[in-house]
Parts: structure tokens; sequence; C-alpha cells
């Protein structure tokens, strides 16, 4: 079977698509999660959506609607990182571990309540968009569009705020109200990548396509164009490169994203 030939089943139509459409997402999105030094929110996420998974299958939620089960928790975890940053005087990275790990403990007992870890958990874990269905690629297209609408919407404010959070307070921006959108992005973003990449794997997909446009950007909005343009190749070439060589997707896109981000920093010092 030739290369033309694999392309042409629906399967891998529907997972380059919403591979290439949750690439963009985090690509941008990243950028800001990078230069706010929030990118570990992904990662804090990413081990809730665990537990979230894991009660979604325990309660007898059918695959193709986990990731929709799954969404409001983590939309409460966002909010929740937020609320322990503000409210018990824990620095960022301190409230983005409890939850984590309240995250992955829950997801553990809830695994073991069910009988152990099956074959649908463990492609939450380690990623399986090849097996993504319409439904899924529907709601991926629905809840990227939102997300990069609200990007879009706001993103005066969004710039503001990740470059300097008390300038932007002195010139009357809710810094509050533009963080708390900042994690409600990041945790759609972790939900919808986590059937891409894994959930062991977003916080990955969230920093590498950012981290390597910030080695050749010269400015904010060049850094967003080069992050949506490197994370959307590397994803799809890494989806592509799995087929071929019969490798895990999540883990071949992630490879493939280090690799764009190595070529990047030699280009930096050898322009430099």
């Amino acid at each position: 079977m030739d290369f033309l030939e694999m392309l042409s089943f629906g399967f891998i139509q529907r997972a380059l698509l919403a591979g290439i459409l949750i690439g963009l997402l985090c690509s941008v999105l990243g950028v800001f999660l990078v230069l706010r030094r929030f990118s570990l929110i992904g990662d804090g996420l990413a081990h809730f959506t665990f537990g979230s998974v894991a009660l979604a299958l325990l309660l007898g939620v059918a695959p193709q609607h986990v990731t929709l089960a799954a969404l409001p928790l983590v939309l409460l975890a966002a909010v929740g990182i937020l609320w322990l940053g503000g409210n018990a005087r824990l620095a960022g990275d301190t409230a983005i571990g409890i939850v984590s790990a309240v995250g992955i403990a829950g997801g553990v007992i809830l695994a073991s309540l069910a009988g152990g870890f099956n074959v649908d958990l463990l492609s939450y874990l380690f990623g399986n968009i090849l097996a993504i269905g319409s439904e899924e690629l529907l709601l991926a297209a629905a809840l990227c569009a939102v997300v990069l609408l609200a990007v879009a919407l706001c993103y005066r404010d969004l710039f503001a705020v990740t470059f300097d959070e008390e300038l932007a307070r002195t010139t009357g921006i809710n810094s509050r109200t533009v963080n708390l959108l900042l994690a409600i992005l990041a945790a759609l973003t972790v939900v919808l990548a986590m059937k891409l990449v894994g959930i062991m794997l977003i916080s990955a997909l969230l920093i590498l396509p950012p981290a390597a446009a910030l080695q050749v950007a010269r400015s904010f909005r060049g850094a967003l164009l080069c992050s949506a343009i490197l994370g959307t190749l590397a994803v799809a070439g890494g989806i592509l490169a799995s087929i071929v060589l019969n490798l895990p997707t999540g883990g071949t896109i992630i490879i493939t994203c280090f690799g764009v981000f190595t070529v990047t920093v030699v280009l930096r010092r050898f322009l430099r």
C-alpha cells in the first residue's frame, strides 16, 4: 500500500484534520502561556483530566462522549487553580501542583474501582488520534473555533496582561478576568488535545511550538504566526510519520515538535 492510498482512508483524513486544528490551537494559546510563565497549567490540568476521564468511564459514559463529559470538571479545576492562587496565598506553581496531585490520585482510585486500567483509559493517557470519530472531529472544530475567537476578541487585554500585569491593571484592565479567561481557554485546549497526544504529553504540545517560534520571531504577532505554522506542520508531520513508521502517534508528534525546536535554536545561533 503506497502513501497516497493510505491518505484516502477516512480515519487518516479525520486524524490529520483534527491534528491540524489542535496543533493550531495549542500553538497559538501556548505563546500566551509561555510568555506568562503559566505553561505548567497545561500539565496540571492534564493530570486532572486523567481523573475526569476515569470518572466518566466508571460511570459508563460512551467513549465518543468522554471528552464532553470531562470538560466541566476540567473547567472547574482551572477556576480552582486561580482561586487557590488568589485566596489561599499560594504561588501559581503550588496551586497547579495541588490540583495536579488531586487529579492524578483521584484517577488512580477511580481506575482501581473500575477494575484497573482498560484500553479506553490508556488511549486517553497516551493518545489515539487515529481512532477519532466524526462526532469528536466536530467537537474539536467547535472548541477550536471558540478558543481562537476568544483570543481574537480579547487579544489586546491578553497581550497587555501577558507582558506586564501591573501596568495592565493600572490602565483599567481587569487582570483577574483575563487570567480566568486564559485558564478556561487552557482547560478547553487540554481536553481537546488529550486524544491527539495523550494526557501525559499535552503540556509538551503547549510549550514546544511556542518555544520554537520565540527563537526566531521578532515581534509578538510574528511569534503567534510562526508558532501556528510550526505547530501545525509538526503535528501533521508527526501523524504521517507515525503511520508510515508504525510508531505511537502521540510520542511521534512530540518528538517532531522537539526536532523543530532544536532546528530553530540552531538557526537562531547561526543567524546571530
